[in-house]
């Protein structure tokens, strides 16, 4: 992100919108309602009453059909992630998943906020959160508000290597979790926006960040972030919203202004992506091909990579990140848990990952910073105060 582009900065951020006005959520309100319809999803209100949608119909009927040719390609950004997927997962014997196509895409600071709520409600409450609309804004309260470490973070083998402290994953166990991430249950596909009627909108949502890896130093070195890209089931896209509030909107990611590898000077070359999945903590290990005890190895048997009982489930039934990565500089995690310190950790470590293979460049991290006390000294010194008077 440009700090010297204030305009830039300033649309990234979300200044200038303001979510409590009623003019900017009737504007914005328009906005998602052209989105769904063009999707082929239903809107919110009657289309009469949208003055966007009866005046340009036609240019959305222009739009719905090209989404339909379009049903298959990737956005840049998404067609990097893809690639390494299917690179990465080659020869594993299972079939590769591809990233959704038809996401609703969050390109403009505020969008994902107000999908969060109806319009016509200041509440919304589902299986994962309840949200309220405030004073001051919107209150999200995740189901999972705390976070713990303990068998939370799992890597796939094969990458770069893995810590022992972490649980190390088979790839075709990671292929068949990122498989049931993409086909969540329908009910939490489910987008607030159009939960107080009958006919409800059920889409991915997705965001696009370009979080600062190296700032710009100036005579010594220019700006340059990586790539992350987040999904989430249209009912968590609160967790986006959060997101964005910390880290920016980088915008439209099917733009070519908003294509990294077009601006490689102020691109790290690495990409990110997260996708939310909190449905898969009820998923059997059986069920996702791990091993039964008899057949583990140890490390499986210490992570709990094998089964003993049919009906055991992946983690013992609870939420984890599961991180796949290699040195190319792409990494994908899913995210089996809809607290969102999770969400804004994983942003962080991605811009670590980043950083380390980039090189010359560190991610601060509560507590990984080395501190120097300091002290002003002053500028001027003098033996004595005294001056002696002589004729």
């Amino acid at each position: 992100m440009n700090l010297d582009d204030s305009g830039k900065l300033k649309r990234r951020l979300g200044f200038g919108v303001n979510l409590n006005s009623d003019e900017d959520r009737r504007r914005l309100a328009e906005v998602i309602n052209a989105k769904l319809w063009f999707r082929g999803q239903p809107i919110v209100g009657e289309e009469s009453e949208f003055a966007l949608l009866k005046t340009s119909k036609h240019l959305l009927a222009n739009l719905q059909e090209k989404n339909r040719l379009l049903a298959e390609y990737h956005c840049p950004a998404d067609a990097r992630i893809q690639a390494f997927l299917e690179r990465y997962l080659a020869g594993c014997g299972c079939d590769i998943p591809r990233l959704p196509t038809s996401a609703l895409q969050l390109e403009h600071h505020g969008l994902a906020r107000t999908l969060s709520l109806p319009p016509d409600k200041d509440s919304y409450t589902s299986e994962y959160l309840d949200s309220y609309r405030i004073e001051q804004g919107v209150l999200h309260n995740p189901r999972s508000d705390r976070r713990t470490t303990k068998g939370v973070f799992h890597i796939v083998e094969g990458g770069l290597p893995i810590p022992d402290d972490k649980i190390e994953v088979p790839k075709a166990v990671f292929a068949s979790l990122l498989g049931q991430a993409l086909c969540p249950p329908q009910s939490i596909m489910e987008i607030p926006f159009t939960s107080s009627q009958e006919e409800r909108a059920r889409l991915f949502v997705s965001l696009l960040l370009r979080p600062e890896v190296m700032p710009r130093v100036e005579g010594v070195c220019e700006e340059r972030s990586l790539e992350t890209r987040f999904f989430a089931p249209g009912s968590l896209v609160a967790n986006l919203d959060f997101v964005e509030s910390i880290f920016g909107n980088a915008g439209d990611p099917y733009l070519t202004e908003n294509d990294a590898a077009l601006d490689p000077f102020h691109w790290t070359g690495h990409t990110g992506c997260v996708v939310l999945a909190p449905h898969l903590v009820s998923i059997g290990k059986k069920e996702l091909g791990l091993p039964h005890v008899s057949e583990a190895t140890d490390r499986q048997k210490r992570d709990g990579m094998c089964w003993e009982s049919a009906d055991e489930r992946y983690n013992d039934g609870g939420g984890f990140k599961l991180a796949c990565r290699d040195a190319s500089g792409v990494m994908v995690t899913l995210i089996a848990d809809n607290y969102f310190g999770y969400c804004k950790k994983e942003v962080k470590t991605q811009i670590s990952f980043s950083a380390n293979l980039l090189g010359n460049t560190e991610e601060e991290h509560a507590g990984g910073a080395i501190a120097f006390s300091s002290y002003d000294l002053g500028e001027d010194f003098q033996l004595s105060a005294y001056v002696k008077e002589v004729d």
